[in-house]
């Protein structure tokens, strides 16, 4: 956030808090949390831009590598068996690998929408900020797990960074020629080295997507992330046709 915040005053604008954003003459944009967000959207008049909740369940196989559905809390309940369960969007509850239903927290609402994956190892996982369904800068975020930033694309001088690089933008390029649509304009979408015990080496796979600003860019270029929030979270009469049906209602 604070890389964020320098680079937009260092483009003339204006960085206040949303706890007292104060009086605002011109256009507002936002980063920051769903709720807060919600709560000011119409106040300062901008649109927040999300995927939809089963954007990852609808995808083929052939893009997450793993079997994914969409249900609620009371699916979960239900469950039997490991299971990856996750809010689609928001941070309800941890996401995890749960035993079985009933370890899932307590008190939650029973038609909170949540995803049901199986449970796969991702070797590393990469963050991707999009715009117009093309890769406008990334990072490396967590290795098996852990937190590990990395620029996508190293000091570029790494041949193991630009070949992985490489494999990223085609994997993209194929997703989202395939998926068309189904995402908003600017975006962000999580994948991973996904590992597969029974074939060689490792294919690449969708971890999920995800709302630009409420998203951490961890080592990503500032500049071009802030390129992707403004478009995501900008001024309510400068959203695209396009973009209508992804608005946060």
């Amino acid at each position: 956030m604070e890389l964020l915040a320098v680079e937009a005053a260092g483009r003339g604008m204006a960085v206040r808090a949303a706890e007292d954003p104060g009086p605002v003459t011109g256009p507002a944009y936002w980063y920051g949390g769903p709720v807060a967000g919600t709560g000011l959207a119409d106040r300062l008049g901008f649109a927040l831009l999300e995927p939809t909740d089963g954007w990852l369940a609808e995808l083929p196989e052939e893009f997450t590598g793993r079997q994914v559905r969409a249900g609620t809390v009371v699916d979960a309940w239900a469950l039997d068996r490991p299971t990856f369960v996750k809010p689609p969007r928001e941070k309800s509850f941890p996401a995890d690998v749960y035993a079985d239903g009933s370890r899932l927290p307590a008190g939650l609402d029973p038609v909170t929408p949540v995803l049901l994956s199986e449970v796969v190892t991702f070797a590393a996982e990469y963050r991707l900020f999009l715009l117009d369904g093309r890769i406008a800068t990334g990072s490396r975020y967590a290795v098996f797990g852990r937190l590990d930033p990395r620029p996508l694309l190293g000091t570029g001088t790494d041949r193991a960074d630009r070949v992985v690089a490489g494999e990223i933008a085609e994997f993209t390029d194929r997703l989202v020629a395939a998926a068309g649509p189904t995402l908003p304009s600017a975006v962000v979408v999580d994948v991973g080295q996904l590992l597969d015990p029974y074939r060689p080496g490792h294919r690449w796979a969708v971890v999920e997507a995800n709302m630009a600003w409420f998203s951490h860019a961890y080592a990503a270029e500032p500049a071009r992330v802030l390129d992707v929030v403004l478009r995501a979270a900008g001024p309510r009469e400068r959203v695209r046709p396009e973009d209508l049906a992804f608005v946060r209602a």
